[in-house]
């Protein structure tokens, strides 16, 4: 049987807690910064948790069962 390999952007952006949850980091913060407001930034700044739609998906790439 072959190796199930991790994917790589994957195993950057997402980390595993302690009690199992998975930390992504928040969106729309790259480029285009001059329009968006202050508030709008600082909001962006933290991690939030994935979403129970997209947990699966986000195993999958990491291999965690």
């Amino acid at each position: 049987m072959p190796k199930v390999k991790t994917h790589s952007r994957a195993k950057k952006t997402f980390t595993v807690t302690g009690s199992g949850a998975i930390k992504r980091p928040k969106a729309f913060k790259s480029h285009l910064l001059t329009k968006k407001s202050n508030k709008r930034k600082r909001s962006l700044r933290g991690s939030s948790l994935v979403s129970d739609a997209n947990i699966n998906l986000v195993k999958r790439m990491l291999v965690l069962r």
